[in-house]
Parts: C-alpha cells; sequence; structure tokens
C-alpha cells in the first residue's frame, strides 16, 4: 500500500552520490574486522515504490532492514514518473537510501507497470555500478534491470545473489499475445532466466514450493527457500469475538487473483449471516469485479477500497473475521502473512504456496482452486465456527507466522552477502 516518502531534489547518475545516514566514515569502517564491515549493497528491481506488489514491498522492506542494520543501500529502479531520471535519496519504510531511477515507459496493457528498455539496461548498469562500486549485487527479477546488472557485475568480480518472485501466470494477461506465443514467449524468458541465474553466488525464492518449481522449470539446483518475511510488531492482533461478519482480501484486482470466485462464494452464503466484503488494492479488473457484485445481487454488500495507507489497512486486518484469497500464483503472499500476524483465520485456495501458510484446520481451511461451492463451504466454517474454536485459529495464525520475522530474513540475506554458513 501507499506509503509516505520524503524526496529529495536528485542529481544525474554518475554525479557524487550524496552519502546515506547508513554509510560509516571510512576510518570507522577500516577498524572494524574486514568480515564485519558495513556492507554497500545494490539492489536491482523491475518493480519498486511507487509500484504496489508482492515483489516491490520485498524489495522495499529488504532495503529498509538493511539501512536500519547499518548497510549502504543503493537500490536501481524504474523511474516514479515515465521518462524522468536520476538519483537522490528517498525515503523508504522510514530509512533513507539512495535510489537510481531509470528512464521507463509504461506497459500499457497493464494498469500501472513500467519497465526500462532493455536494450539500455547493461549501460545503466554500468554507469551504476561505477558509482557504487557494491560489495554485492542483489537482482530481485532475472527480466530486464536484473539482467543487465548481473551481467555488468559479473565483469567486474562483484558477487550477485538474485530473488525469483516471478510466475508465469503473473504476466501471460498482460502480452496480449496468443496462447501459442505465449508459450514459445515463456520458454525463450526461462532459458534467458537460467543464464542469468548462472552467473549468481545463489539463488532465493519466498517458499520451497517456489524453490521446487524453479528448479524444474530451468534445471537448475541449490534454490535457497527464503521468507520475504514481516515485521510482526507492525500489526494489532484482536482476539475477541466480532460483531459482524466481515471478509478481507488484499491484493492486486487480476485475473490470477480469482477474486471472481471469492465473489461467487460469498453469493453463495447464508444472507442471514450479513457478510460484508473488502477489497483492499487497485488493478485492471476493478470494473468487470464492480459488474460482477451488481449481477450476483452483492451491491452494498462489498467495498473497493483502493489502495490503503498503511494505518488504515492494519485496522481493516484488525477488524476483519477472516482472511481470504483465491490466488493461484502466489510465490509467498506477504498479504496472508500479515494477516496471520493480525490474528485472523485463512480461507485459501490450495496452490502453489499458500499450502506453506494456510495448514487446513489449523489456522484456517484451504480449497480446491476455482471450487466456488467449496470455498463458500470452507467461509461457512469459519464464520459460524464456536467462539472457542475461532480463537483457537487466531492462534494458530499467531503462532504459524513467528518463523516468517523479517530479522529471520535479513541475518539470512546478510549471510548470503559476507558468503558465510546460513543460519539455522
Amino acid at each position: 500500500m501507499h506509503r509516505p516518502r520524503a524526496i529529495r531534489p536528485r542529481a544525474e547518475i554518475g554525479d557524487q552520490h550524496p552519502v546515506t545516514p547508513s554509510e560509516t566514515p571510512d576510518d570507522s569502517r577500516a577498524a572494524q574486522p574486514a568480515d564485519r564491515r558495513p556492507l554497500t549493497v545494490l539492489i536491482g528491481a523491475d518493480t519498486f515504490a511507487p509500484h504496489v506488489n508482492g515483489a516491490a514491498r520485498f524489495a522495499e522492506r529488504l532495503a529498509a532492514g538493511l539501512v536500519a542494520r547499518g548497510h549502504a543501500v543503493h537500490v536501481m529502479a524504474p523511474a516514479a514518473k515515465h521518462w524522468s531520471r536520476g538519483s537522490g535519496i528517498e525515503v523508504i519504510e522510514d530509512q533513507p537510501m539512495m535510489l537510481y531511477r531509470l528512464p521507463s515507459w509504461r506497459w500499457w496493457p497493464h494498469d500501472w507497470l513500467s519497465f526500462v528498455l532493455p536494450w539500455m539496461s547493461k549501460h545503466h548498469a554500468r554507469r551504476v555500478l561505477d558509482t557504487v562500486k557494491p560489495d554485492v549485487v542483489h537482482i530481485q527479477s532475472h527480466i530486464i534491470i536484473g539482467r543487465g546488472l548481473a551481467r555488468e557485475a559479473r565483469k567486474r568480480g562483484i558477487p550477485i545473489i538474485a530473488t525469483n518472485h516471478v510466475m508465469a501466470e503473473n504476466i501471460l494477461d498482460f502480452t496480449t499475445l496468443p496462447g501459442s506465443l505465449n508459450n514459445i514467449m515463456l520458454d525463450l524468458a526461462w532459458a534467458d532466466a537460467k543464464r542469468t541465474f548462472d552467473l549468481t553466488r545463489a539463488v532465493t525464492t519466498p517458499t520451497r514450493k517456489a524453490a521446487d518449481f524453479l528448479e524444474s522449470t530451468i534445471e537448475i539446483t541449490g534454490v535457497i527457500p527464503i521468507s520475504c518475511g514481516i515485521d510482526r510488531s507492525n500489526y494489532r492482533p484482536d482476539l475477541t469475538p466480532r460483531d459482524a461478519n466481515r471478509i478481507l482480501f488484499v491484493g492486486r484486482l487480476t485475473t490470477e487473483k480469482h477474486i471472481d470466485v471469492l465473489l461467487k462464494a460469498v453469493a453463495r452464503l447464508d444472507p442471514a449471516l450479513d457478510v460484508h466484503v473488502d477489497l483492499v488494492g487497485g488493478g485492471d479488473q476493478r470494473k468487470n469485479l464492480e459488474a460482477l457484485v451488481h449481477s450476483l445481487g452483492l451491491d452494498g454488500r462489498v467495498t473497493f477500497h483502493g489502495h490503503a495507507a498503511e494505518e488504515d489497512l492494519r485496522t481493516l486486518y484488525s477488524r476483519a473475521s477472516l482472511f481470504a484469497i483465491a490466488s493461484i500464483a502466489e510465490l509467498q503472499s506477504i498479504a496472508t502473512m500479515e494477516a496471520m500476524a493480525s490474528g485472523l483465520p485463512i480461507v485459501a485456495a490450495d496452490a502453489v504456496a499458500l499450502p506453506h501458510l494456510v495448514h487446513d484446520g489449523e489456522n484456517g481451511y484451504l480449497f480446491e482452486p476455482g471450487n466456488v461451492e467449496q470455498m463458500a463451504a470452507r467461509l461457512n466454517d469459519v464464520l459460524t465456527a464456536a467462539p472457542d474454536e475461532r480463537r483457537r485459529m487466531q492462534q494458530a495464525s499467531l503462532d504459524g507466522v513467528v518463523i516468517h520475522d523479517i530479522n529471520r530474513t535479513l541475518d539470512t540475506f546478510e549471510a548470503l552477502y559476507r558468503d558465510e554458513p546460513l543460519p539455522g
């Protein structure tokens, strides 16, 4: 969701960059053991604030967490406004860091996505690498910025870590190509992804299931599952009984999220339950979903909140009865983890990485992807659960999200950056 960001005037890429508060003076750094000095980390991300999606949010939290630990963090990302460019300090998640904003184009089939011209990615990478001289490069995508950055960093002998957030379902809806050409394009894209990942010290992805998917798709080994992580202290779990039945979904309003399945399931519930649905997020499917709400007779019972500020989002989590997600393309789902940290029972599709977070009958229920009747039954199970049963599911969510604490994530990436054994 949107976060307040302070942006200072930018200099052009390649100019002398200002020192961030995370950068320690050279004499102080030299006094520390070589393997314990703060690192200079360059993160390459094809999607970053103000974009709103799971990959962008992870990159933001990673960068901010590293700055808070004393590291000097620099980020290459598309320009916030198309064809603007330059470098400057931006405040992300309350932490100042150096942003190198690259000229970008809007991808018109998508409602907000912008991209850097592929044939310019190496040029931009060379300029930023020569300015920053990082200890390590961490790419968040193998597609454009990460692709060029990995190749140029490899030439300079700079260690590279790659994190994969990509699922085919996340991009196929926006290619505008027929199905047969989509398959050819995907084969070529994954082949190029393997060439990029072969340049790295380590490849990570948010869950074991996602790691298995990547290894089987491009025939690489040793992919490391590392949770995106969240700061549990940011959320306000409320284990008291609810005075209304409210179902919450947080995420992009796109086809792979299968929000239509959720709405159709709600329409099958007993009207006496008086269920209200809160949909948080924007996307290209909003008009279609609004039309579906009307056709299902759910007018007045579904609220489209759009992008919500963090404080508003925490309030929505706290007042909800449960969190529901029918998506079939989640490599982890930060929103589901936030719901767990808010003490919510979860009803989720039994697809990709969601079963790693939702244990059927423990902190909620799973249903067959796309099965409206089954989803309705699971929603009903939670909404009609006895108070003790509901509290048990709430506590199970709180217990289950502990292993996804952001500090564990940061510890693991720091070890990868320093080429040290990974923490247990």
